[in-house]
């Protein structure tokens, strides 16, 4: 398994951090490096959030209980439907991100993600959406994944899809642990396209030059700050909009399977930690007493 060079941690005059990590699979240098991909994750290069089947993973080494990932898959879909995605509930999804990595060894949890990519993410894979995404490599082009999961998991997905690194949200880590502090916000909504610009400013891409690919709505900031927006797997309201824009439209989905993996969504991934915190706590106690 290739490793990553360190998190690259970035703050523009205004105060927004991003942060990404390029897989040893990333080239020194582009033979076309002006231009680069952006890949959402959740529903758009894999069936459901990576986040989810990160827990279920966890669930199956017995880190969490069964009743644990329900409550989980249940916040999703409320989510999802009832479209709340105002302050509060970021706000909650924030904390819960926190208790989440509290205390673990981030080596711990890259070895973690690699045999669950293996394991529950990799079958999950759209071979289309992969196919675009290998479609810019071969023209030369860098491919990022952005995604709202801690970008150390990003960083591993995009090194098994041969990708050339991750944008993500970006834990605090003092002596190889996370401290349980973000550094910045979830990468979510607007964080994405601050993000984003900020690493062409960095890498010297030409915005207009770079395609971006999402599932959902929230992902609007992102697919206006390039020149070219691509909807993978649309919910309604991104369909509409790409309707109304011209942009082109791709679906991997068919009939009865489309509606399953619909759960878990992508919307506000940070609350997976609320629902596995609880167990994680309970595990180590039970290790520990």
């Amino acid at each position: 398994m290739a490793r990553s060079r360190k998190v690259t941690v970035s703050t523009d005059t205004e105060g927004h951090t991003a942060g990404w990590a390029e897989t040893d699979l990333a080239p020194v240098s582009a033979p076309d490096p002006t231009a680069a991909a952006f890949f959402d994750v959740d529903n758009t290069m894999m069936q459901g959030a990576s986040i989810y089947w990160f827990a279920r993973g966890l669930a199956s080494r017995n880190y969490v209980t069964t009743a644990d990932l329900a409550r989980f898959a249940w916040q999703q879909l409320r989510f999802r439907l009832l479209a709340r995605e105002h302050a509060g509930d970021m706000s909650l999804a924030k904390e819960a991100a926190l208790a989440f990595v509290q205390g673990w060894r981030v080596n711990e949890v890259e070895h973690l993600a690699e045999e669950i990519f293996d394991e529950m993410m990799a079958p999950r894979i759209w071979v289309g959406t992969h196919q675009l995404a290998q479609r810019h490599l071969d023209a030369g082009q860098r491919v990022w994944l952005v995604s709202a999961a801690p970008v150390e998991i990003g960083r591993v997905i995009a090194a098994r899809l041969g990708l050339t690194g991750a944008i993500g949200t970006v834990a605090e880590v003092v002596d190889g642990a996370y401290t349980g502090r973000l550094v910045g916000d979830l990468m979510h909504g607007p964080a994405k396209a601050e993000a984003v610009t900020q690493l062409a400013a960095v890498e010297g891409l030409d915005l207009a030059r770079c395609a971006a690919y999402s599932d959902s709505a929230n992902d609007l900031p992102l697919l206006r700050a390039v020149g070219r927006a691509v909807a993978v797997n649309p919910d309604g309201a991104l369909l509409r909009q790409a309707r109304q824009h011209g942009w082109e439209v791709r679906d991997f989905r068919t009939g009865r399977r489309a509606v399953k993996i619909a759960v878990p969504s992508t919307a506000a991934a940070g609350l997976v930690a609320g629902a596995v915190t609880a167990g994680l706590a309970l595990q180590r106690r039970r290790r520990t007493g």
